[in-house]
């Protein structure tokens, strides 16, 4: 099946869901279009699979959106727990301050994702980012598959992938069992399904498939895994982990807090590895129910989207322009003419550059000035690229994001000076709009989601 039906088709049961269980408790009629709907994504995902998010979210009657960044988010319900709200394993009676000035990194460890955020508590209680995004796909399904490895290992390809094909129900009953036993940290036995066991069994004796492999054993009807084959299957996800966080502490940052949040961080031997290396660098706290931290704070920032106050851009955005010809400057190739003059096209016009900072409702203007005398549209071409200062918007490393077209249902007066456009942006929220206005009739409106 198409990948948006499936998604779509996901989110439509959960607000259906949503709005069946309140009206049942509440004797309502109330529909989607009476509440906002919060979605949750990691930050470092690419804004192409934000926005196939929204439109999966938008086909499921979801109209009224606020797109979350899952380690804002956390960072948002971890700020304001008390300090039983923390794990004691990890830390004791320790809270996270909200002194304005307090620096702290939350570190989002999801199935899929490794997400990590870093904020400045300033006045009022509300967050900067001074960090943008990063982290990796090293979270806790790479250790699932790991463990898959290893049955593979056990059994022989064949075996394991004919049981894949037959049982997936079951398959997928034993994944989540061995999800539940990993956070453990100790010794573990996994309860092998009836149908695995008999396929296997088929073939030789069950515990003959156990002798070669170091750290598994059987065990009347389970599979039994030694703590430091365990702990082997985590190796690369630690180690990835530790690679991004010591990657942010280069930068010059105070940090007094390193804060886990996300299903993964239930596992007490992340949580154990993260305090053995950065335990003495600043205090690491880990809430009490760390995979519901996202949710929570999600609900928090849909009310109130202006607690993130400040953003850093992840990229540099801009817009492709024809700008006066300058021949110390521009290649002769782009060069355009018309009774207005000589043009340079295809230039790269900064909106803001690559960790700049945004405020989370700062909206820029942006002036330009028609080419043409009978131009009767304006196209705006919108583009990202993680370098400062680009020429042309086809060079190396520049990527277009989307693009609208502006109708022009009446001739501008160029003799009036009326050949400007004013174009608004809007940087600072989780997602970037923007609108394109006649600079003084107001002729036409059009408004885009550039993500």
């Amino acid at each position: 099946m198409r990948a948006l039906t499936v998604f779509t088709e996901s989110l439509r049961y959960l607000k259906d869901h949503a709005l069946k269980t309140i009206n049942e408790n509440h004797n309502g009629t109330f529909t989607a279009a009476d509440f906002t709907w919060v979605l949750t994504v990691p930050a470092i995902w690419d804004a192409s699979a934000k926005q196939f998010m929204r439109n999966a979210a938008m086909e499921a009657g979801m109209n009224k959106l606020v797109i979350a960044l899952e380690p804002e988010a956390a960072s948002i319900w971890c700020k304001q727990l008390p300090s039983d709200g923390f794990v004691d394993e990890i830390t004791t009676n320790a809270t996270l301050q909200q002194n304005p000035g307090t620096q702290y990194i939350v570190a989002d460890c999801g199935g899929g994702t490794i997400d990590i955020t870093v904020h400045e508590v300033l006045k009022g209680g509300v967050l900067k980012e001074l960090h943008k995004a990063s982290g990796n796909d090293m979270g806790g399904e790479h250790v699932t598959k790991n463990f898959k490895s290893c049955l593979k290992e056990i059994f022989s390809d064949d075996l394991w992938n004919e049981y894949e094909r037959r049982f997936p129900c079951e398959l997928q009953m034993l994944m989540y069992n061995y999800s539940v036993v990993k956070c453990v940290g100790d010794d573990v036995e996994i309860f092998c399904p009836f149908n695995l066991t008999a396929l296997a069994q088929d073939k030789q004796p069950i515990e003959d498939y156990f002798k070669d492999v170091l750290g598994v054993s059987w065990d009347e009807g389970s599979i039994k895994i030694s703590r430091e084959k365990l702990r082997s299957f985590f190796y690369e996800s630690l180690s990835g982990i530790t690679k991004s966080l010591k990657e942010i502490l280069k930068k010059d940052l105070r940090i007094e807090y390193l804060v886990l949040v996300g299903g993964f961080a239930s596992s007490k031997i992340l949580c154990r590895h993260i305090k053995k290396q950065f335990g003495d660098q600043f205090k690491v706290l880990c809430p009490a129910s760390p995979q519901q931290a996202v949710l929570k704070g999600a609900v928090l920032f849909g009310r109130n989207p202006a607690v993130v106050a400040s953003r850093k851009s992840a990229f540099t955005y801009g817009t492709g322009v024809f700008v006066r010809f300058d021949a110390s400057i521009h290649d002769a190739a782009r060069k355009y003419s018309n009774e207005r003059g000589d043009w340079c096209r295809g230039c790269f016009s900064t909106l803001v550059t690559v960790d700049e900072d945004v405020g989370w409702d700062e909206t820029r203007d942006y002036i330009f000035t028609l080419v043409a005398r009978k131009q009767t549209s304006a196209n705006f071409g919108f583009y990202r690229t993680e370098r400062k200062n680009p020429l042309y918007v086809d060079e190396w490393g520049i990527e277009k994001l989307n693009s609208f077209v502006v109708e022009m249902p009446e001739m501008p007066d160029i003799t009036r000076g009326l050949d400007i456009w004013k174009l608004q942006i809007k940087f600072g929220s989780t997602e970037i709009t923007a609108t394109a206005t006649d600079g003084f009739n107001k002729l036409n409106f059009f408004k885009i989601n550039i993500l």
